[in-house]
């Protein structure tokens, strides 16, 4: 029951209050007040995972291995500047959130867009990639069993989200550009974006050939060698 009570309380910060951060630093605040904004999903983003946090010894390791998955997200964006659009970051987020549940997906996800921004610049755009990047480490969490059995789903879900980070950008580009929402501005934005989308699509997948099962069976063995129920 408690359980179930918080993993309530996750969805409601998930799917409501974090938007609502992002949407108000977009149009209340006009992004100039990103850096508050971005503090604030990253709070909340914490306190997605401090809700099934325990408070032990399994629950501290736990969260060093989350603390490891972040690096590796932030460094391997680092190490694949010099190509545009080219990075691991979704694919290690979507490996955090189907070996270490929801939580830790999202946190994965918006911690790696924060703070990777300091090296790439900060701006009115990190509160939205925090979010996306964190739902694409949730949804991740959430469907883990299928994309572990099925290596064509889980490329698959890598592919969607590549279209699914470009076109949810491309809402911030829109707000950007005119001020406000605009649909037609929005379907040109896609349009434009679209070899950009292709290479998110092509890294997504290429990243999880060559991370998901390795890293998959490391976090595995870890799980197992010291019972630390990682997808808890």
């Amino acid at each position: 029951m408690k359980r179930k009570k918080n993993f309530i309380a996750e969805l409601l910060l998930v799917i409501v209050v974090v938007p609502l951060f992002v949407a108000v630093g977009s149009f209340v605040f006009c992004d100039r007040r990103y850096m508050l904004i971005s503090t604030a999903v990253a709070i909340a983003s914490c306190f997605v995972f401090y809700l099934s946090f325990e408070k032990n010894e399994r629950g501290s390791h736990r969260l060093v291995i989350l603390a490891v998955m972040t690096a590796l997200s932030v460094v391997g964006r680092f190490v694949f500047a010099p190509v545009p659009f080219f990075k691991p970051v979704a694919a290690i987020v979507i490996i955090c959130g189907m070996n270490m549940g929801c939580e830790a997906g999202f946190l994965c996800g918006s911690l790696s867009a924060f703070l990777s921004n300091f090296l790439f610049m900060q701006g009115p755009w990190t509160p939205f990639q925090m979010f996306i990047w964190g739902m694409i480490g949730f949804a991740a969490g959430l469907i883990r069993e299928p994309l572990k059995k099925s290596r064509a789903l889980l490329f698959a879900y890598g592919a969607l989200s590549g279209i699914v980070y470009s076109a949810f950008m491309d809402i911030w580009t829109t707000v950007w550009f005119d001020g406000h929402f605009l649909f037609s501005r929005y379907i040109a934005a896609i349009a434009a974006a679209l070899p950009i989308t292709a290479v998110y699509v092509i890294s997504n997948i290429v990243f999880l050939m060559l991370l998901s099962a390795p890293v998959s069976r490391k976090l595995e063995r870890v799980n197992k060698k010291y019972g630390l129920d990682l997808e808890k």
